[in-house]
């Protein structure tokens, strides 16, 4: 099989439309203007030795390896700092060119340990592969006298050596070997060109230069982000992971796609046998462009991890200890359950919940399931929580669920805002290539009521923060419109051409009412009319505007309002189907677009093609080969209603942790108890699972084949590395289920349920894995009309015909602040973990977050009489829960923030069940509430600690960690 090659061609390539043609080593070349001499040789199949140049990074023309001659010029310029020009004759080796890369090999080898055969990169060194390719056979300087080498010098080890420093063992995945280090500065510039963390500096002069974490800090201690940019720039051993130390060279990888965030990046899973040695970024991956963040890099431990669960369990009720059975019986109990419960209640009492971490196509087979196999439409998935407002606001806008533009086009965008997402944090490696284009230049909008790392971070200042008080989004969207639109900022030829102008003039009208304005609304939102005109000026003139959302916007009692308001300032810009443009909803979870996709909402079939069209069940009904529903089912909420009323009895819900994920846990607990039968198909024992009376071992995303839809609508390929642990994919589960209910399923490969998809979905018409394979990813719509994908959307018309401007009035949501409850609640993630937690938190990213802190502003916690580090009581109308505080600035008086990634603390039993008005997803980013100091547990904590640890027994064994 082998590792997947990639060519690393020394510097970036060339944008330039004009080419260049030069003769090197007597081979005529034609390259973009611009490239360098060390591009252009390779791209020849000539390598010119070097250290210091990698693709990755600009070139810098330190190591003084890659000298070439040119004919007609003096000296022996750096191939990688000298870039073409039209005619240049240049030849790479010469006795002259020979003869000083044997002396800069020289000098470098004489200050470098000589334990090549013990070396963690041996076979993987890239010092070791130019001593080589130069014909280094000696050293004519010895290795006595001033080093970095050796930890004692002179006679028998007498002295102290100043120079060397020893490893630096703190950062959880990787070591720092100075010792090693021959000061190429590729790790430093990686730092900052490609992940724009500045963390890495050079300390010193001279001989005594030397990488340094911070100001000489070791990386745990320092600002790094452990991204592993680095770590992959390093051109010897001096950064390895440990992984490789303890496990040794990879021998083949597999190319497969990242199962955190909806980025949705592209690595190589380097394996020894069915071990994973390390997961390796792929340049060639669209979507990350061979970039990593830490989870993506090095927090896959949890697919060893000992807490999974690996064979099906089951018990009669929620208080008994889990007993281990096969799968068959497991599947036998399911079915006989489910269909008890249909036949005594009805065929609406059971319905199924579809996970955004699972593949586009076991996403397909579980509402399948549902509709074909249950006989109702009751599916639903995370994305009611989270994303199902840009579903529903974009959907009326332009007529498609789903984001404008490629990840790539942010390299052209002028002016970039920000509501309501975190980039750095919950998206952060397109966060990084967002960096990259402000320190070119672009300017930044922030609107954000916590001052987040994209505010102000090396090299990078937002042009404007507009802290503005939760819940307020629709009202600062509307008054951004009321500044273009009375100032005369609008595109008018755009609207005239692409929209409906008779809606227009309705809309701005509205827009332009006084009470709109942002010295009306700065009353209540908080944010100041001169920085909201600012802003708004910025973005209507400062050339190409492009607006990044995410979740503080959608999840909100307005949240699909403010999505239609978004959408409206991109029509009335003129700032939609063009590169550098658009908008563009930053997904949660990786496949929380293809979930939607794939037909997990109650309304909508696959395609998101509503149950009640004909045709589209006239399609899928002789596909299947049943008759389907023309009504639409329930939604989560729906579903806790009923089963606490009575009605709805059993649930069937894959890779998805509502009890923890979704708001007003007490409400949640309260509909999973009274159920008779919850299904729970998952990788470990989640706080769901504490009321479940089936549980279905899960497979990762390294165990299984399939495809994942990223933000940016992109169809990527995930593919088997190694055997599912559990015996089984999780697509082969869900089949055996439906088998077992009585359906005639027979797929024997993902294959064939992605040539399904594209049978019966027009935006997937020209999809299979055949054509992924050749094409390494493409972008929905994929079919005859665009054969190749669309990276952007609405170029020539949007998809409904003309866009549509939609009256946006601001409703003030029901949750207010009072006496009780002073205060508002607004909840977000990490860097370092992930969503609920129940993978990264089975990682060493714990040694970053071992917990959720309650961010408070320092005068608030005065008031309060609470310091840094205490433990206090936050409470809401809901429930109450303890964590510890942190003091900090970057949260407005009045607010508070915490993060939801550890279930002790429980984040959920605070928010509210209010939701938003079109689509149900819950409003977790307003909640009043009141802190106090705390001495310990709340009641709530200390039940449902007890609950938990009952739970997880198992018959037979230890008890089961969660």
């Amino acid at each position: 099989m082998g590792l997947v090659p990639e060519i690393d061609y020394g510097t970036p390539a060339s944008r330039a439309s004009e080419t260049v043609t030069l003769t090197i080593d007597g081979r005529e070349i034609t390259v973009p203007a611009g490239t360098s001499i060390m591009r252009a040789s390779m791209e020849a199949g000539i390598q010119v030795p070097k250290l210091c140049a990698t693709d990755m990074v600009d070139a810098f023309g330190s190591c003084r390896l890659c000298l070439v001659e040119v004919e007609g010029r003096n000296g022996t310029p750096a191939s990688c700092t000298t870039p073409v020009a039209a005619g240049l004759v240049v030849h790479t080796q010469t006795e002259r060119l020979k003869q000083i890369r044997k002396g800069v090999m020289e000098l470098y080898i004489s200050d470098h340990p000589l334990d090549c055969l013990t070396c963690a990169a041996n076979g993987d060194c890239e010092l070791q592969d130019m001593a080589g390719a130069v014909g280094l056979r000696d050293v004519r300087y010895g290795y006595e006298g001033d080093n970095h080498v050796k930890a004692r010098t002179g006679a028998g080890g007498s002295e102290v050596n100043a120079r060397y420093m020893p490893k630096d063992e703190s950062n959880p995945y990787f070591t720092y070997d100075p010792a090693k280090c021959i000061v190429c500065s590729r790790c430093v510039r990686a730092c900052e060109e490609v992940q724009g963390t500045f963390a890495l500096t050079i300390e010193g002069r001279g001989f005594g230069s030397r990488v340094s974490p911070g100001a000489h800090e070791d990386f745990l201690s320092s600002e790094c982000v452990s991204c592993g940019a680095c770590v992959q720039a390093c051109p010897t051993a001096t950064l390895t992971e440990k992984s490789v130390i303890a496990i040794g060279q990879p021998e083949h990888s597999v190319v497969t796609t990242c199962a955190y965030c909806g980025v949705g990046c592209s690595f190589k899973a380097e394996m020894r046998g069915e071990e994973l040695v390390r997961m390796v970024p792929w340049k060639d991956g669209k979507a990350n462009r061979g970039h990593s963040c830490v989870k993506g890099r090095f927090a896959y431990g949890y697919a060893s991890h000992k807490d999974r669960i690996l064979n099906p369990m089951v018990r009669e009720n929620i208080s008994d200890p889990w007993r281990e059975v096969t799968w068959e019986e497991a599947f036998a109990h399911i079915a006989a359950e489910f269909k008890r419960i249909q036949y005594q209640y009805g065929r609406e009492a059971i319905g199924g919940i579809t996970s955004s971490r699972c593949t586009n196509e076991e996403t397909y087979l579980v509402q399948k399931l549902i509709r074909a196999g249950f006989g109702n439409n009751n599916v639903d998935t995370c994305a009611r929580v989270c994303h199902s407002p840009t579903g529903y606001g974009l959907g009326q806008a332009f007529g498609t669920s789903a984001g404008t533009q490629d990840f790539d086009s942010v390299e052209h965008s002028d002016v970039v805002v920000v509501i309501g997402a975190n980039p750095t944090d919950g998206h952060p490696v397109f966060g990084s290539r967002l960096k990259k284009r402000l320190r070119q230049g672009a300017k930044l909008i922030v609107i954000d009521p916590r001052r987040t790392d994209i505010v102000r971070s090396p090299h990078i200042e937002a042009a404007f923060h507009l802290p503005l008080k939760p819940g307020t989004n629709v009202a600062v969207m509307t008054a951004m419109a009321h500044v273009i639109v009375t100032e005369g900022l609008f595109a008018e030829a755009f609207i005239r051409e692409r929209c409906d102008w008779s809606e227009f003039e309705d809309w701005a009208s509205f827009v332009a009412e006084p009470q709109h304005s942002p010295e009306a609304t700065e009353a209540f939102t908080g944010v100041p009319a001169a920085d909201l005109r600012g802003a708004a000026r910025l973005y209507a003139t400062g050339g190409n505007g492009a607006i990044y959302y995410g979740l503080g916007v959608t999840e909100h009692s307005q949240g699909s309002t403010t999505v239609m308001a978004i959408a409206n300032l991109s029509m009335v810009t003129g700032n939609i189907g063009r590169p550098g443009v658009g908008v563009n909803p930053l997904r949660g979870q990786n496949n929380v677009q293809g979930s939607c996709d794939m037909g997990s909402f109650p309304h909508e079939f696959p395609g998101y093609r509503h149950v009640s069209d004909d045709a589209t069940r006239d399609t899928f009904e002789k596909l299947w080969g049943v008759t389907l529903s023309n009504e639409p089912g329930l939604r989560i909420p729906n579903m806790l209603d009923a089963a606490v009323d009575g009605t709805f009895k059993g649930i069937y819900i894959q890779g998805e942790d509502i009890l923890q994920s979704d708001p007003d846990t007490k409400h949640v607990s309260a509909g999973l108890a009274a159920m008779e039968c919850v299904v729970v198909h998952d990788l470990f024992l989640n706080e769901t699972a504490n009321y479940a009376h089936v549980f279905l071992p899960g497979s990762t995303f390294l165990e299984k084949d399939g495809t994942f839809t990223n933000a940016e609508r992109r169809i990527n390929r995930v593919r088997k590395v190694m055997s599912p642990k559990n015996g089984y994919s999780d697509w082969e589960v869900t089949q055996k289920l439906a088998q077992a209910m009585g359906l005639n399923w027979a797929y024997s490969h993902p294959s064939e349920i992605m040539d399904e998809i594209a049978a019966t979905t027009p935006s997937f018409a020209k999809v299979s894995y055949d054509y992924l394979e050749k094409m390494g990813s493409v972008q929905w719509p994929c079919n005859e009309a665009h054969p190749e994908g669309s990276p952007i959307m609405h170029t020539d018309g949007f998809v409904r015909g003309r866009g549509k401007f939609i009256r946006t009035e601001y409703v003030a949501t029901d949750e207010r602040t009072g006496p009780r409850f002073p205060l508002l609640l607004t909840t977000g993630r990490i860097l370092s973990q992930y969503n609920v937690g129940a993978q990264t938190r089975r990682t060493e990213n714990t040694v970053w977050h071992d917990e959720d802190r309650l961010e408070v502003h320092p005068h608030d916690a005065e008031q309060r009489g609470i310091k840094d580090g205490d433990w206090i009581k936050l409470t809401s109308r809901s429930g109450d829960t303890t964590l510890r505080a942190l003091l900090t600035d970057r949260v407005s008086p009045g607010v508070v923030y915490t993060t939801f990634h550890h279930p002790d603390t429980q984040a959920n039993v605070i928010t509210t069940d209010f939701s938003d008005w079109a689509t149900n997803c819950p409003e977790y980013k307003v909640t009043a509430v009141q802190v106090s100091p705390s001495n310990g547990p709340t009641e709530w904590q200390e039940d449902y600690d007890e609950l938990s640890r009952r739970s997880r027994r198992i018959v037979g064994k230890l008890e089961a960690a969660e």
